[in-house]
């Protein structure tokens, strides 16, 4: 598919004027939703447990939710194939909802962790279906918008979900806020079947890859259980066995007919593979947001909510930046954004850890503000363009639903990721608590950094791509 980029750059009031403000609501809403429940729980776990009980397994509803978030976005294209978009998107809003009325609900424990899975796969769902659906329910030359606010979704509910949960959690209502998810999902779904295309279905019923579904979910479930585990040498014999099962993953479906991830990810020459990794790389960068509060409380003495706001600052520069950041459009300048943005990312956090002082002065905490807003902005500028590249280098439709669905499973992964090593990096600064922050921002940039060599080979494959078959264009 040849598609010659628009004259004239598309602009935000024609994707939020009357003709597609509806699917970008259920767009952006979908995964917004998804986004702040990622966080939500955890402000209100606290006072979750002194109701319920079952202290024990505090940690595993962040690792429930993640795995089965992640499943569910490998499933999200064999969904859409049977129930078209309208289908797809009422199954997902409706999942999600019942894990949250249920969440609300909750008795005990045991109860609340199945919901919280229960919450995941609608969340899984409802992720993947943005990235997919968005070639459906938009003209292609506003993808870059439409990849852009559902990406600064991501960042307003990383924003919005620990301070979300923290207020009704501190007015003791900590129920409340998943009765207030679930009104939220319920009123999006609603708009439904008003708003998107119905999209194409088939009687044909493809078959699941059942081996490479059971692979990613237990490198997803190692990874997190690896971020709980007690010990530095559990925490990182947790993170090696889920590296070695992502090998696993990856060989399996170099050999296989049924595949989770397009073919061509796995092509040599192909841009996709080095696209994927980018933004796995930039996505891993986010997992600093769960340890900031820890380190602005325990250095510089701020109280939990200023804390919570403080670490946000990554997820404000994230949301912000992509709103002058989409605007671009030429292939030169897309290509430097895609390269600066790890840049920005690696060195800011850096500089971060850098700046960690015991007894922080408040001088020095106002200089940590701004440097986590740039932080978010190389995520900003990089992820818009790195999704519209992922959607639009594949012609045929399917296989392009596919690539396009795989950006919300490798955002999530990279996440839960992220999470694990950040808690291996926190334990080996042992009873220090400025040792542990300058392990974890001096250990996650070097990490994110490889995106600058993963972005650069993104753009060298795409331009012997655009020189061989003139495919559409990174930056249209």
């Amino acid at each position: 598919m040849n598609v010659a980029p628009s004259p004239d750059p598309p602009s935000w009031r024609e994707l939020l004027g009357t003709e597609h403000l509806g699917a970008a609501i259920v767009l952006a809403g979908g995964v917004l939703v998804a986004a702040i429940n990622i966080y939500l729980a955890a402000s209100l776990l606290p006072t979750a447990v002194s109701d319920l009980g079952g202290e024990s397994f505090y940690a595993w509803n962040m690792t429930i939710y993640l795995v089965a978030m992640v499943v569910a976005t490998m499933l999200t294209g064999r969904l859409l194939s049977r129930r078209g978009n309208v289908g797809a998107y009422l199954l997902g809003f409706a999942t999600f909802t019942a894990g949250s009325v249920a969440c609300a609900l909750s008795p005990a424990m045991v109860v609340l962790l199945l919901s919280r899975g229960v919450q995941g796969l609608g969340a899984g769902l409802l992720s993947g279906l943005g990235f997919a659906v968005i070639r459906s329910a938009l003209p292609s030359r506003l993808w870059t918008r439409g990849a852009a606010l559902m990406s600064a979704m991501y960042g307003v509910g990383n924003f919005t979900g620990p301070a979300l949960g923290g207020l009704f959690a501190q007015l003791g209502v900590w129920r409340l806020a998943f009765a207030a998810m679930a009104v939220l999902a319920a009123l999006c779904g609603a708009m439904v079947p008003r708003v998107m295309p119905p999209g194409e279905r088939s009687d044909v019923r493809p078959p699941i890859p059942a081996v490479s579904l059971s692979l990613v979910m237990a490198a997803a479930g190692a990874v997190s259980v690896a971020g709980v585990l007690p010990g530095t040498l559990a925490k990182a014999a947790g993170i090696a066995g889920a590296l070695l099962l992502v090998a696993g993953f990856v060989v399996h479906e170099r050999r296989s007919e049924l595949r989770v991830f397009p073919q061509a990810t796995y092509r040599r020459g192909s841009s996709l593979k080095w696209i994927y990794l980018t933004l796995g790389l930039l996505s891993f960068g986010v997992a600093v947001e769960s340890f900031l509060p820890l380190f602005g409380q325990r250095l510089a003495g701020l109280p939990p909510l200023v804390a919570g706001f403080f670490a946000a600052a990554i997820s404000l520069g994230w949301s912000l930046t992509q709103i002058g950041s989409s605007s671009v459009m030429g292939d030169r300048g897309v290509r430097r954004l895609c390269v600066l943005g790890p840049v920005l990312l690696a060195l800011s956090l850096l500089v971060q850890g850098l700046l960690q002082r015991a007894d922080t002065p408040t001088w020095l905490v106002a200089i940590w503000v701004p440097v986590l807003l740039v932080a978010g902005s190389g995520i900003g500028l990089a992820y818009p363009h790195l999704s519209v590249a992922a959607m639009s280098c594949i012609p045929d439709p399917e296989e392009g639903a596919r690539a396009a669905t795989a950006i919300a499973t490798v955002t999530s992964l990279s996440i839960a990721f992220g999470t694990a090593v950040a808690g291996v990096l926190l334990n080996l600064g042992g009873e220090s608590i400025l040792d542990s922050a300058r392990y974890v921002l001096f250990g996650l940039p070097i990490i994110c950094a490889l995106g600058t060599l993963t972005a650069w080979a993104a753009n060298r494959t795409r331009r012997l791509e655009q020189a061989g078959q003139a495919p559409l264009r990174l930056g249209s």
